[in-house]
């Protein structure tokens, strides 16, 4: 089910795993799974096939050279990039720098003459593995720079050289990684791999489990959003139903100047199947939405919040209005999803926070990096530092269930759960595209979803329509918030026709 797994479980797991083998087996196990994953990325007959490898001074080099002799030995033309280590090296690593020199791969130093003057098939990187402390410097580094302009397939071992296996950032102030298109990762996956920098470093990941027992793989805290996760609540509709069966939602926004906001996001809960819609504004009220007059539009003044799934925030303003109309929202006690300004306003008070807290149902939140930080009270680099940690501590803080937006979307619970979503693209960094998440998380919720079900569900949802979305244009460029309805409405569709019963 798509488990991931920090560093340090990481570490322990492979220590078990090698107090039951002999030595060196785990090496020679990634080194043949790097090289059969090489062997599948080469445009051509392995015969001939020019590939670069990069070891590394620790094991991860090891894992390199391993497949340096395996390359070889399949007839590939094979450099290697070593770098020694400073000091003795581990048994296993000795075993495969012998391996690769009893080859016929060419061992070289590093030149930029080397690197740019071949027309490489494949690049393999085992600089540096989980292990990485300190940011790419010196030679190294201009080494992944230069390899980073280079136009041909590259693997990386573990993970990217220059990357947090655990948060996704890369190592050090002003740091660089190498940029992979492919990332072969050891044992299991790796969080870092998934949000932050790392969606744009890793590229495609696969995991080599190295034949490891399970038994010694403990149940993971964190795993990669999937279907399976929300499919069972998929359901075909009865024939023997009205609107009143799948719930009100009330987007509680549109102070004066920023209607779009909650019209977005009522016009995807609309799509997205809730019975009734209504789109209450904190400033003149729309007579009607010309665009979708489904909708039922008036003042979010003396509407009872008791009756419907709130999704309040977008375009909500931060006046004193906009506080009362929140502390409304929060005191009814049903179905509530904060977003936009209401986080905004919730940051600045205390009391609010105090009433939410005390919600026997737990709300759903859905800050950007900004907003959370001035939930957390921090900087946006400390938010964006950790954002599987930072998600934790705000869902434990505000006892809700937390989705925090960005490149691999982390959702989490107040328990300490969490998911990194994969679906999505850069095609959502634009105006609005938070709006129709908040509409759509909402609309699961007022048709029974659990919280956590429905924010796995409304997050893999938004981010799958983006991407069929740009698999059809081609590109990330130019996509609007409002196309990103109907493209939700027709993945609801093709998922309940698949999945529900």
């Amino acid at each position: 089910m798509n488990p991931l797994y920090t560093v340090a479980e990481i570490r322990a797991i492979e220590q078990a795993a090698a107090a039951t083998l002999p030595p060196g087996v785990l090496m020679q196990r990634a080194g043949q799974a790097a090289a059969n994953a090489a062997l599948d990325l080469l445009p051509v007959a392995a015969s001939g096939a020019r590939v670069l490898v990069l070891a590394g001074p620790g094991n991860n080099g090891g894992d390199a050279l391993e497949a340096a002799a395996h390359l070889a030995f399949a007839g590939a033309r094979v450099s290697v990039i070593h770098y020694a280590p400073p000091g003795d090296s581990s048994p296993e690593r000795q075993a495969a720098l012998q391996r690769a020199l009893s080859c016929d791969a060419l061992f070289a130093d590093y030149t930029a003459e080397l690197v740019g003057s071949q027309p490489w098939s494949l690049v393999i990187d085992g600089l540096f593995g989980i292990g990485l402390q300190r940011p790419l410097a010196g030679a190294i580094r201009q080494l992944v720079e230069q390899v980073n302009t280079l136009r041909c397939q590259i693997l990386a071992l573990d993970v990217p050289s220059g990357l947090d296996a655990d948060t996704g950032q890369i190592v050090g102030p002003q740091g660089i990684a190498l940029r992979a298109s492919h990332t072969l990762t050891f044992i299991a996956n790796k969080p870092g791999l998934h949000t932050a920098d790392g969606r744009d470093y890793a590229g495609l990941v696969d995991v080599a489990r190295l034949d490891i027992d399970c038994t010694l793989v403990p149940p993971a805290r964190l795993h990669l959003n999937d279907v399976a996760y929300f499919a069972r609540h998929l359901r075909n509709r009865r024939q023997n139903s009205h609107k009143g069966s799948y719930g009100n939602v009330a987007v509680i926004g549109g102070a004066e100047g920023m209607c779009g906001a909650p019209l977005l996001a009522a016009r995807m809960a609309l799509h997205a199947g809730a019975g009734r819609v209504y789109a209450l504004f904190a400033g003149t009220p729309l007579p009607y939405d010309a665009g979708q007059p489904e909708l039922m539009c008036s003042a979010a003044a003396g509407y009872d919040y008791a009756s419907a799934t709130v999704v309040a925030g977008p375009g909500l303003g931060s006046s004193a209005h906009a506080r009362q109309l929140l502390a409304q929202a929060i005191a009814a006690d049903t179905p509530l999803l904060l977003d936009a300004d209401a986080l905004n306003l919730l940051a600045a008070d205390g009391a609010l926070q105090q009433a939410l807290c005390a919600r026997t149902q737990a709300a759903v939140l859905t800050p950007h990096p900004l907003e959370a930080a001035r939930l957390a009270g921090v900087s946006i680099g400390e938010i964006q530092a950790d954002r599987i940690h930072s998600a934790r501590q705000l869902a434990a803080r505000y006892q809700s269930v937390v989705i925090l937006k960005g490149s691999g979307t982390v959702i989490a619970t107040p328990a300490g759960d969490a998911v990194i979503n994969s679906t999505g693209n850069a095609a959502l960094a634009t105006a609005g595209t938070g709006d129709v998440l908040a509409g759509l998380c909402g609309s699961l919720l007022a048709q029974g979803w659990p919280q956590w079900q429905a924010a796995l569900a409304a997050v893999w949802l938004h981010g799958m329509a983006a991407d069929v979305l740009v698999t059809e244009s081609g590109n990330a460029i130019g996509l609007t918030a409002s196309e990103l309805i109907p493209a939700i409405r027709t993945a609801i569709n093709r998922m309940v026709a698949h999945h529900a019963i």
